[in-house]
């Protein structure tokens, strides 16, 4: 008896790539979708090629991979949400508190600096959320005593920790951003 010569199998795949296409369009319903699956089942089998049994039927074995491959997509599909313009992504996506903290840790710094009348009438006005009006009255000076205190603090904030007027500036807590900006809600 003479043996068969068994042809090499990575040939024979080449010979089935126009039906594994047409395949993968009857399963997409997009070309290019199909492309990109007859690509991804390509290589599973030419990685796979050593667990290939030469003898036995190629086509099934490459349109096996083709449709676990089709499959394995749609249950990945599944479990992810479209975000074609990105905004789910971004919304997802939040910044390390870590320069927050060596800024307040700056700002306790700077702040300690300052005379007492200063932080007691930043403390009033900027963290406590008081009116110029009744930190005045808390402290027992006029109005316009506070609203000098408040501003040269903030000024004198600005020098120490090295901040423009037109530079963003991150805190970790809105009462401390409120002391260095003047602005409650801790945006500038």
């Amino acid at each position: 008896m003479t043996e068969k010569a068994v042809p090499d199998p990575r040939k024979e795949i080449v010979e089935h790539l126009p039906a594994m296409r047409a395949f993968a369009v009857s399963l997409t319903r997009n070309a290019s979708l199909a492309d990109d699956m007859v690509q991804d089942a390509l290589v599973k089998a030419w990685s796979n090629l050593d667990k290939f049994q030469p003898g036995t039927n190629m086509r099934a074995w490459l349109f096996t991979i083709l449709r676990n491959t089709y499959y394995s997509n749609r249950r990945k599909a599944k479990r992810e949400v479209p975000d074609s313009d990105g905004s789910i992504t971004a919304s997802l996506s939040r910044k390390p508190d870590h320069d927050g903290r060596l800024n307040l840790l700056d700002f306790e710094v700077a702040f300690a600096k300052l005379p007492e009348e200063q932080r007691e009438a930043l403390i009033l006005v900027g963290a406590s959320g008081f009116a110029y009006e009744e930190a005045a009255v808390t402290c027992g000076v006029a109005v316009g005593t506070i609203k000098s205190r408040v501003n040269r603090g903030r000024a004198k904030l600005s020098e120490l920790m090295d901040i423009s007027g037109d530079e963003a500036f991150e805190l970790t807590d809105s009462a401390t951003m409120a002391v260095v900006s003047g602005r409650q809600n801790g945006s500038m």
